[in-house]
């Protein structure tokens, strides 16, 4: 079975070279053939998987080398790949929803002429991926890492012939790169102190580094998960991301690559368990983004966006837990898998929304729709549910672990991030039950396309749309409770994250009853706001906070103050010290000395005469010269 463990990656690998290398001919049936790729590597997964559970607990971590990448003395970077409990878990997700979001794709992009091209991109992002979770070492977690990257890239700005879809590209490229450096810095800093950079030779001798040391690398590696979890500071790319396709978003930002740092932090858990203040550090940033995207959402009109700003939220969740320690690693883990259920299966419904509405995204230009898209109300309607963490669904579970979690961090510290978890489930509610509203309920309040006059006819998506969707909400409302059996999923993960209990000053039942009585509030403030009465076709001017969310909190503005301008001042001033200093310099003494020379050339006329005189004055010269220094 172990063989299998490069296949996970090759399946899709290949799927991505024959599509976007064996040219047109493959146009007919190139969207089943990366379909098919995304399939076969899932059910590699699933035989693995089912090796893995057939195998003792502390056996069923396994190591597959496949090759010497860089044997250099004292350098030895190796491909090989480590399946445990972590890694296969994310393998399914990968894989199992990476493949729901392929099928949907064929009828979404039904009449995309590069539909091709674009299933090469989403299989060549599978891969890269799937070595990012599979790799045993740093190095070759940072290649799966920069792959993804890449392949983001492409996804991002697949209709490129829009100038906002080229520039949410850049733009999230940009800002990944960031993150990308501290990765990069991390592994270095790792091989100077330790002497190389596996998981097993890192973690095995983390103890006997310094802690300012490991301090250092643990601060990196959450720069790096700020870059591709987009986490404050680095979340600014996420919003304008939603420019892409919708079964992008769906893949790359619900399920899989905002997943990425969550995935880093946890495995590195042996390096953050060792520096205490990164940890806080972790927490600080998981609870502002929570807060933030939570208010981000809000005020969204588009539908893709208000998404956009919950996925946000719900992956600084993961991030708070997983700063907790092994108090939270595993809660962190589980409600990363619940949310790519559910966020998968909303972004697939925005998606279906869309088609039956003439590629509309304005949630104001809807209303009513539950009546024309039966199908797609149920799904979405599920996924919100457990989003907000209806009680018996899979958000209800996971969520409140982590809350739980929080609180059981003891202390003021406790307190305050137990508030900002449970503040966080209110405004979910409240932001979600409004997507809900919008969406589907009230009376119908969309309009003529004002460029071709094309009034839109809400109808249900085809059945390649809808399948996945209601594969994906069986996720939404099954997978928690099935986690939370026995704690099943907390002894799957245990042998690799480890597990501590902590000391929470509240009961769980009681973090229940107020988890479950926030999340009403916010359901209600909601409906009080948008569901009694008409929602207006144009937005009101709102409150000062209302105004500053829907330009997302000011984030540009600020990335613009803080970065940019003193980045082009620096480039400019640079640039003047270059041309005029350094440059001025050279210049100068090359002026010089050519004047110089310049002058020293006019002696030389050509005339005989000149030359004689001149040697007759530097006779008279060398003889005065000769007799005044015999008279001294």
């Amino acid at each position: 079975m172990n063989s299998l463990i490069p296949l996970l990656v090759a399946a899709p690998l290949a799927g991505a070279a024959l599509l976007l290398l064996g040219g047109r001919h493959l146009d007919r049936f190139g969207h089943w053939l990366g379909t098919f790729a995304a399939a076969l590597s899932f059910v590699f997964g699933l035989l693995l998987f089912v090796s893995m559970l057939g195998r003792p607990t502390d056996q069923r971590a396994v190591h597959q080398h496949l090759f010497s990448w860089i044997p250099v003395n004292g350098f030895q970077a190796d491909v090989s790949f480590q399946l445990d409990q972590l890694s296969i878990t994310f393998v399914l997700l990968i894989t199992g929803v990476g493949s729901l979001i392929h099928l949907y794709s064929v009828g979404y992009m039904a009449h995309d002429e590069r539909r091709r091209r674009f299933f090469g991109y989403l299989n060549l992002f599978l891969a890269a991926m799937l070595l990012l979770v599979l790799a045993d070492n740093y190095l070759l977690l940072y290649v799966g890492w920069e792959g993804v990257g890449l392949a983001s890239y492409l996804l991002i700005g697949f209709w490129q012939h829009k100038p906002s879809a080229a520039t949410a590209a850049k733009k999230a490229f940009l800002v990944n790169r960031v993150g990308d450096l501290g990765l990069s810095i991390a592994i270095m800093l790792m091989f100077t102190e330790f002497g190389n950079f596996t998981f097993s030779g890192v973690f095995g001798t983390a103890q006997q580094a310094s802690s300012g040391k490991l301090t250092a690398i643990a601060l990196m590696l959450l720069l790096a998960a700020c870059g591709k979890s987009a986490q404050v500071p680095l979340q600014s790319w996420l919003g304008d991301a939603m420019e892409g396709p919708t079964p992008v978003s769906a893949l790359i930002h619900a399920a899989t690559m905002v997943t990425a740092g969550v995935y880093l932090i946890t495995r590195s858990s042996a390096i953050f368990n060792l520096a205490p203040d990164a940890q806080t550090v972790v927490v600080v940033v998981g609870a502002v983004t929570l807060l933030y995207g939570a208010i981000v959402g809000c005020a969204k009109d588009d539908i893709k966006k208000a998404l956009a700003g919950s996925t946000m939220s719900q992956i600084g969740y993961m991030v708070l837990a997983a700063g907790l320690g092994p108090i939270g690693y595993v809660f962190a883990i589980m409600h990363l898998v619940t949310h790519g259920f559910f966020k998968a299966g909303l972004f697939l419904g925005a998606g279906s929304v869309m088609h039956g509405m003439n590629d509309e995204v304005n949630m104001r230009h809807y209303g009513g729709l539950r009546k024309y898209m039966p199908i797609t109300f149920l799904t979405f309607g599920l996924g919100y549910l457990a989003i907000i963490g209806f009680p018996g669904l899979s958000g209800f579970f996971s969520k409140d672990k982590i809350i739980e979690a929080a609180f059981a961090k003891g202390g003021t510290e406790g307190w305050i991030l137990g508030l900002c978890a449970l503040t966080g489930a209110a405004v979910t509610a409240f932001y979600m039950t409004r997507v809900m509203l919008m969406t589907f309920f009230g009376e119908k309040r969309w309009q003529a396309d004002p460029a071709t006059g094309e009034q839109p006819h809400p109808h249900e998506s085809p059945s390649t749309m809808t399948l996945p969707m209601i594969v994906l909400a069986f996720g939404s409302v099954f997978a928690g409770g099935l986690f939370a059996f026995n704690s099943s999923f907390l002894h799957w993960l245990e042998p690799v994250t480890g597990h501590a209990e902590g000391d929470s000053p509240l009961a769980p039942i009681v973090v229940t009853l107020l988890t479950s009585a926030v999340m009403l509030a916010g359901v209600l403030l909601s409906y009080l706001m948008y569901g009694r009465a008409a929602v207006p076709v144009t937005p009101p001017v709102g409150s000062l906070l209302t105004r500053a969310a829907r330009r997302d909190l000011m984030q540009d503005e600020i990335n613009h103050a803080v970065l940019v301008r003193p980045g082009s001042a620096l480039t400019a001033s640079l640039v003047y010290l270059d041309s005029k200093a350094l440059d001025g310099f050279v210049n100068g003494l090359a002026a010089t000395v050519g004047g110089i020379s310049g002058r020293l050339r006019r002696v030389q006329t050509g005339f005989v005469r000149s030359y004689a005189l001149s040697m007759l004055g530097g006779t008279v010269l060398l003889v005065a010269t000769t007799l005044l220094m015999r008279s001294v």
